[in-house]
């Protein structure tokens, strides 16, 4: 009899967090480092990712808890699950994760720099677009971290016509400890595991990225404006700096488009 549904995931959790703490954080702390230099530039730090990594992106930014200086970046034709099939379903969303010749397209929109970072969000490396974004990324100056599972990509195979995996572009890998996979969860008289665990170490390699950032910025001089919540300040201040925030954000984000 296989071990109680619950305490298998919970055990697979505290594993690859565990994990994280022992190997990732040499590189959660460069990749924060490249990120506080970005924004101290007034430059941004892009945030891309397709499918559920959708839910990666936007823990960064707008999250409360989180600031601007990154830029997410999500196309809805890829992220935009709920309606599961019929219009807007997943069989286009996962057909369009693999068309070539996407990352020229998207980053026509935008005025870039190589003062940019991009921080590409992938469990296994291998959807054609999230690669055409960061190798056009780099081919554009920009320095790429990817933020990914190197066991599942090293079982999984490259949807990019150049055949290359997202770690094997990026110039820093934060690896998100999921395994070959992703499902943790094995259940008697199922064939297949179910409870995937990339959302769990993804959002929390995020949230460290994030407070490093935080840190740097604020012992350079320039502490960020920070989404509140009214607990820790009180209703009208955490409204103001909600506003103020917002503000900021609109600021740096016009860069891209001078």
């Amino acid at each position: 009899m296989t071990e109680d549904v619950c305490s298998q995931y919970l055990k697979a959790a505290r594993a690859a967090l565990d994990a994280i703490e022992a190997t990732q954080l040499a590189a959660v702390r460069e990749a924060a480092k490249r990120f506080a230099t970005t924004i101290l530039a007034g430059r941004l730090v892009h945030v891309f990712g397709t499918g559920h990594s959708r839910m990666a992106v936007e823990e960064m930014f707008p999250r409360y808890g989180s600031f601007p200086g990154f830029h997410p970046i999500v196309e809805l034709s890829m992220s935009f699950h709920n309606p599961v099939v019929g219009a807007n379903g997943q069989r286009q969303a996962m057909f369009l994760e693999n068309v070539q010749g996407f990352g020229p397209v998207l980053w026509r929109n935008f005025a870039t720099s190589p003062d940019d970072a991009l921080l590409a969000i992938s469990s296994s490396g291998c959807n054609a677009v999230t690669i055409d974004v960061a190798a056009e990324a780099k081919r554009l100056g920009m320095y790429v971290v990817a933020l990914t599972s190197k066991a599942n990509a090293d079982v999984s195979t490259s949807k990019h016509e150049s055949g290359v995996k997202l770690y094997e572009l990026a110039d820093l890998v934060v690896d998100q400890q999921a395994p070959p996979g992703d499902s943790v969860v094995w259940i008697d008289g199922l064939k297949t595991p179910v409870a995937p665990l990339s959302s769990v170490t993804g959002c929390t390699l995020i949230n460290l990225m994030k407070a490093e950032t935080a840190r740097l910025l604020t012992e350079a001089g320039q502490p960020p404006k920070v989404l509140t919540s009214a607990c820790h300040l009180g209703p009208e201040p955490a409204r103001r700096l909600f506003e103020e925030t917002y503000d900021d954000y609109r600021r740096r984000i016009g860069v891209l488009y001078k």
